[in-house]
């Protein structure tokens, strides 16, 4: 679990509970930077299988009679398809590695990670967050007001304001790694 973050490769993580709204976030914080003309790669890990295509299509087809990699290209977009066949699931670094160079690439999982993080957290979930207990998480973005006893330097974020986020991710890329978004 040892990768370096620097300006070519500035990650942040997105954690929180099951329901919480990371992607939704994700989804308003991913739109409004590609708007700003910002190159932005996300990695969404899932627990659970995954079926990108139809099981009777022909890359399908390919992918159960054996070959390790399939990949299924268009004019308008490319997957690939790696079966793991009970190889370990590769790590974070692992998966980075495979991205084009973007200028924010944000997880969304990998929570155990050693990365900056932003944990989503709603009360109304039903699940205690996670800052507590994970020193990496830099931000909390939620519908609930701070807790007292939440750590001084954890920016507590309004969950219903996405321009909140994106002002934070701004000032958190700087004082990570640097340099600001382009």
């Amino acid at each position: 679990m040892h990768w370096e973050q620097s300006p070519a490769r500035r990650v942040i993580g997105v954690v929180g509970r099951s329901g919480s709204g990371k992607t939704t976030l994700l989804e308003v914080v991913v739109a409004a930077l590609a708007g700003r003309g910002l190159k932005v790669n996300v990695i969404k890990h899932s627990h659970h299988d995954l079926e990108l295509e139809p099981p009777r299509k022909d890359s399908a087809r390919m992918r159960l009679a054996g070959a390790a990699e399939v990949m299924v290209a268009s004019p308008y977009r490319f997957a690939i398809v790696h079966e793991l066949r009970g190889a370990p699931e590769p790590g974070l670094d692992e998966q980075l590695a495979r991205l084009a160079p973007a200028d924010l690439t944000l997880v969304e999982g990998f929570k155990s990670w050693p990365l900056p993080k932003l944990e989503v957290y709603r009360a109304a979930v039903g699940q205690p967050p996670l800052y507590p207990h994970d020193p990496l998480i830099a931000a909390v973005a939620s519908d609930s007001p701070r807790p007292a006893d939440a750590r001084p330097e954890l920016a507590w974020l309004d969950l219903n304001a996405p321009e909140t986020v994106l002002a934070w991710l701004d000032r958190e890329v700087v004082l990570k790694f640097g340099a600001s978004l382009p």
